[in-house]
């Protein structure tokens, strides 16, 4: 049995701590990208990593729960009412991440370069500084 939107809506509504303001899901998404992609700094070479490269590691289980925590941001973008083609874009680098990032070894190393969170990051970043100005943070 599918979900309606309005159904969709109510839950939301109900959900402690969840919330639509768009500094709220600012912070979320900022919070999930630097966790998938810059959690950690790699000694030596001082180049950050985050679960999603380190989860990758493990063969389809790892792939399938970093696509799915990606596939968060790109929910979260729907909810504050991004376009369907910055919606495709994000879900696009998602599937890239995750489809090239199945590759045993190959997929481990592009995970390492390709940082898809980063970029969807990037895309939710432009929309909330354009049409919500007020959540834009000062970044030293």
């Amino acid at each position: 049995m599918a979900i309606s939107e309005d159904q969709l809506k109510r839950l939301a509504e109900q959900l402690p701590d969840v919330s639509r303001d768009p500094q709220a899901v600012r912070n979320r998404v900022e919070a999930m990208e630097k966790i998938l992609e810059r959690a950690f700094v790699i000694p030596g070479i001082n180049r950050p990593i985050g679960l999603d490269s380190l989860v990758g590691l493990i063969p389809v289980v790892g792939d399938i729960a970093t696509a799915l925590m990606g596939a968060y941001i790109v929910w979260e973008a729907r909810n504050l009412g991004m376009s369907k083609m910055q919606l495709t874009r994000m879900a696009a680098n998602v599937g890239i991440d995750t489809a090239l990032g199945a590759i045993p070894l190959a997929g481990d190393a592009f995970d390492f370069f390709w940082r898809s969170n980063s970029r969807n990051l990037k895309i939710v970043r432009k929309h909330l500084d354009k049409h919500h100005p007020g959540t834009r943070t000062i970044e030293g």
